[in-house]
């Protein structure tokens, strides 16, 4: 840490600083909890989404050789985003994805083709919102290490820093303060000695 001026501004300041951590070490702290909380929620979401797409693929695999003949007409137009706080951290959540379906001949197709444009959708959702919640995940991950980090440094490095400051400041200035009053006295008993 920085080095320490023995003065009473030094002082005024390092209070300053010590009362400022230790009102902002609750709310980390909490902020920290909630970011736990909600790393927990995302990765139980996270499981549910992979069951859920992994069934589905699971269910399609007596009919896979016919996906051979699907034809590529299902694309990604656009995926509407929505922006949520989690704990002060801004993430986008999908609210919906706009698929552009090519326009084609359905009689030179065979019948279960309109039934496969409907299950491509749902898995390419599916897929879609995994990899959403991951990147959600990550950043969640990511803010509470920071958050920690920060709840950690004011705790157990700045905080005792500053008020073991405050104690050699106060005793310093004590100190000061004592060898003025002898100093005086001194110089008192002098004055009155060469006065008698």
């Amino acid at each position: 840490m920085a080095q320490i001026q023995y003065n009473k501004t030094a002082l005024l300041k390092i209070n300053k600083d010590l009362s400022m951590r230790e009102n902002a070490l609750p709310v980390l702290r909490s902020k920290e909890s909630a970011l736990r909380a909600e790393t927990r929620k995302v990765r139980l979401k996270i499981r549910e989404l992979d069951q859920k797409y992994q069934q589905m693929i699971k269910t399609l695999v007596p009919i896979e050789r016919l996906w051979v003949e699907f034809p590529n007409i299902v694309k990604i137009d656009k995926i509407n985003f929505k922006k949520k706080k989690i704990a002060s951290l801004a993430v986008f959540i999908i609210e919906g994805i706009d698929f552009n379906t090519e326009v084609v001949s359905f009689f030179a197709y065979p019948s279960w083709v309109i039934q496969g444009v409907e299950i491509i959708k749902k898995l390419l959702f599916l897929k879609i919102e995994l990899i959403n919640e991951k990147k959600i995940l990550d950043s969640v991950e990511y803010a509470r290490r920071k958050t920690t980090q920060k709840v950690n440094l004011y705790q157990k490095v700045q905080i005792p820093f500053f008020e073991e400051s405050i104690r050699k400041i106060k005793r310093f200035l004590e100190d000061q303060d004592n060898l003025s009053k002898s100093s005086q006295k001194v110089i008192k008993n002098r004055m009155e000695a060469a006065l008698a």
